[in-house]
């Protein structure tokens, strides 16, 4: 076989391994959801059951192409060994923990809303949803609303979902439009976020206290890390949880679940505020990108209080990439590239 029939063949070969599958969306109404299969297989769900169950919409659960689930189950549907902390870490969410004093992020049903302002993210509507041979969409609308119930904020969100034979992908493009002058204080909680399974979590080899949903602090010694395999690695070749207020343009979180090798990549795009944005990434499961936090992640060396006026918007866009297999960085850099384009 010469070289360049081979080169051909193999170039063939990719091409076929990475084709596009079938995504079809199913609104399900009565249970306030859409799930989403690829190629058949159960996928995700856009997750709307209100703010009597959760504060704001939801991505859950979120599955690799062999239908492994790489979030973590708690408090929807807990997983022996699971962490019962933070219950407002639910699957893929974008929230922020200060506009204009009203906290989203933390919102939950299991806090004392006597004590702080919060804020909460209704679903008010499906704009549409198209399924394909090579991707989906789906369009979404949401009101951000005070703690008495005025319009802050709207959102209006499309969802484009992608798969082949090794990879799921998610696009996430949010405008958000002001209703009245709001103004994104510079804190460390936020922005677009996703609670991983315990298997990707980086192991723990120190004493920790977790609180669940009753607020009861458990300590743990030590945690129990069998299984637990997650190391952090970013786009400036930082790896573990050092990744943590670092700037980058990607973040690839990698593990094994079972025998699955799994890479969780999320992508920041270069239109967005802050790019390229500091990680939130915690070793303990919470993955996430915030751009408008920055004084603490720069000790002070930065501040981003992002304004919007009445009637100005801003739009956010990320790329969330699973794979079962191992993505090199170059790989991981040309989808960053290709996502790039998209306005």
């Amino acid at each position: 076989m010469t070289k360049s029939f081979s080169t051909l063949v193999l170039a063939l070969t990719a091409s076929v391994c990475l084709a596009q599958k079938e995504v079809v969306l199913t609104n399900h109404a009565a249970d306030k959801k859409v799930e989403v299969t690829i190629d058949g297989k159960p996928f995700t769900a856009y997750f709307y059951p209100g703010p009597d169950v959760l504060k704001k919409a939801v991505l859950y659960p979120l599955r690799t192409v062999n239908g492994t689930d790489i979030t973590r189950g708690w408090p929807i549907n807990p997983r022996p060994g699971e962490r019962v902390d933070h219950p407002h870490h639910v699957g893929m969410w974008l929230n922020y923990e200060d506009a204009n004093g009203h906290d989203f992020w933390n919102n939950s049903l299991s806090v004392n809303h006597a004590k702080n302002t919060y804020g909460t993210i209704v679903h008010t509507g499906i704009k549409s949803i198209k399924s394909g041979k090579k991707q989906g969409e789906l369009t979404v609308t949401a009101d951000w609303l005070d703690k008495n119930g005025g319009l802050m904020l709207t959102e209006t969100t499309t969802y484009v979902f992608k798969g082949d034979d090794q990879t799921r992908t998610v696009d996430r493009i949010t405008t958000l439009t002001a209703k009245t002058d709001v103004t994104f204080k510079d804190v460390k909680d936020g922005f677009f976020a996703i609670r991983v399974a315990r298997e990707l979590e980086h192991p723990s080899d120190k004493p920790e206290v977790f609180t669940d949903a009753s607020g009861i602090a458990t300590k743990v010694p030590v945690m129990n890390n069998a299984g637990v395999t997650g190391s952090y690695r970013n786009s400036e070749g930082v790896e573990g949880e050092a990744v943590w207020s670092k700037r980058a343009k990607w973040c690839n979180l990698r593990g094994k679940m079972g025998n699955e090798t799994v890479n969780l990549v999320i992508i920041d795009h270069p239109k967005n505020v802050g790019y390229p944005t500091y990680w939130h990434a915690r070793g303990y499961g919470l993955f996430a990108a915030n751009p408008l936090g920055q004084k603490i992640f720069s000790n002070g060396a930065e501040e981003l209080n992002l304004k919007l006026k009445k009637g100005e918007s801003t739009t956010f866009r990320y790329r969330t990439v699973i794979a079962s297999e191992s993505l090199s960085d170059a790989q991981i850099n040309t989808i960053t590239a290709d996502f790039a384009k998209t306005k």
